[in-house]
Formats: structure tokens, sequence, C-alpha cells
């Protein structure tokens, strides 16, 4: 029997996880600054809002101002959806004790009646666990705030790593890391190059996943895209890259892909500007809504 799945929105990914995350799992998404974790979550946030799903965005240190600005800047507009299916919670300075305890229990109950599916994004979670350093009391609420969010669907938590590159995992992600169904590792070389960084799965609960280092790139109107299996680039200069967004366009229409897709094309098609073809992250936008 196949197990449902959730897809993740983050380009690349699902083709080794099975197709996409656990219904009702935590994944912690852990990473040093620079390597693109809340470009992460707003991608896995609005793959959901595009399918009707609702979000709840808990921020622990941006406004949801800043994180909606953001979102423009990379071509992932969260803007129209804004109090209609998806909601924030700043929680900046807050109680983390009472917000756990008694404020999330309350917002889960009340939306438990409503036949929607939900996906959670904790963007980061840091501040939780350096509000206190008792490591039990850290284990506690690292406990709850999963075990009462997952009620609602899928979440996804960042984590701020403060580790040298190729470094193991750093001391203060590896309680969040225990204790979510799935852990994603991201790395950040600044050393130039379209991959300078890099992705590992750790660990992801009931998911036989890749186990390999796989390099991702942003791409303003797309976001993360990862790069899971080699991919033959046709060697067309500049001039000729319009006709390939093109064609992808036309195939998009004619073979039936959701519309979300059509218009990732014409966003990528309207903000490219690296300089190489755009082709692989097309093919690999394609084969993401492909398995979805």
């Amino acid at each position: 029997m196949k197990l449902e799945r959730i897809r993740s929105g983050i380009y690349g990914l699902d083709s080794v996880i099975e197709g996409g995350f656990r219904p009702h799992s935590a994944i912690v998404l852990a990473g040093s600054s620079g390597t693109g974790k809340t470009t992460f979550a707003m991608q896995f946030v609005l793959a959901g809002l595009e399918q009707g799903e609702q979000a709840l965005f808990v921020s622990m240190e941006e406004t949801p101002d800043q994180i909606l600005k953001e979102s423009k800047l990379m071509g992932l507009d969260l803007t129209p959806y804004v109090d209609k299916t998806l909601f924030f919670v700043h929680l900046r300075g807050e109680n983390f004790k009472r917000m756990i305890r008694e404020q999330l229990p309350k917002m889960v109950r009340e939306r438990s009646d409503e036949e929607v599916d939900t996906r959670i994004a904790i963007d980061p979670m840091t501040p939780l666990l350096w509000s206190t350093s008792d490591r039990l009391d850290q284990r506690e609420l690292v406990g709850e705030l999963f075990g009462t969010l997952k009620q609602l669907g899928v979440v996804l938590a960042t984590v701020e790593e403060h580790t040298q590159p190729g470094a193991a995992l750093g001391q203060d992600v590896l309680l969040p890391v225990y204790l979510a169904d799935g852990v994603i590792h991201l790395e950040y070389y600044p050393i130039g190059g379209a991959f300078n960084r890099t992705l590992k799965i750790l660990k992801m609960r009931g998911t036989q996943h890749g186990e390999e280092l796989y390099p991702y790139m942003f791409v303003r109107g797309a976001g993360a895209v990862v790069r899971t299996s080699p991919v033959e680039i046709a060697k067309e200069d500049q001039a000729s890259w319009d006709k390939i967004f093109e064609r992808a366009i036309a195939t998009a229409k004619d073979k039936h892909y959701p519309p979300a897709l059509q218009r990732r094309i014409e966003s990528l098609r309207g903000q490219w500007t690296l300089p190489y073809s755009p082709e692989e992250t097309l093919h690999i936008l394609f084969e993401s809504y492909k398995r979805g």
C-alpha cells in the first residue's frame, strides 16, 4: 500500500524522499546563515496555498511584513493569501512555555474541525531553544510544540546552526534533530559558482530517502532548486533562452500540468538573470510537478 505524501514545494527534493513528506510529520531544516532556510519555508508554505490548503507561519524573529517583503523579492509572493488561507503568528519576545502549553493547543482545537489540510512553518525555532538553558526543559518544549502542531498537518521548522561548513552538526541543533521525524541539513560554501550550497537528508522516518550530497541553487521566481540527478544541458546561447521558456509554457499547457507550474515558468521567464541556460531548472520543475 502506497503511503500518502505531501509535496514539499522544494523543486527536485521530492524525487529523493518518495514523493514528499509523510502527513502529520515534523521536519527540521538545519543550516547556518546564508543557506536559505527561510526561502525553503516560504516554498513549502506556498506549495500548499497554491493547491487550496491553509498555512500557519510561526515567526520567532522577523515580522510578518518582513517575511512578505522577502517573499516578493524571491518571486514567491505570499501576500494574496494573507488572512484568507495564510495566517501569521509572531512570537518575538513571547513567553514560549505559555504559548506552547496554552495558546497553541487552543488554536489547534479551534481548527481541528476544518477539513482543510494545513502546513505549518516555524522560522526559526532557535529562539525557543535559547529561551532556557535546561536541556530537559528544551526537550519538553520542542516535543510539545511538534506534538501539538502535527495534529494540523506537516510542520517544517528551521533551526540556525553555528558550525563551519563541513563540520558535524552543532550541539545547538541536536535536540530538535533527535525529536523530528525528518531532518534536512543545508550547507553553504562561499566559493562562488552556481551550486555552492548543498543539501543532505540525515533522516526521514518511514521513507527510503537518497543519501547523497545534493547541490542546490536559488532562482528568482522559483526559489530553491535541488539537483538530484544529472541532466544534459543544451548549449544554446542566451538569445535563444526565451524560446526555451516558450516551449516549456506550451508543454505545460499541452500536458495539462497544474496552473501553478505555468505561473512559475512565466515568473522565471521574466526574472531569469543567471549566466547559463534555464533548461536544467525547468526540467527539475517539470519532474517535481509530474510526481505530485
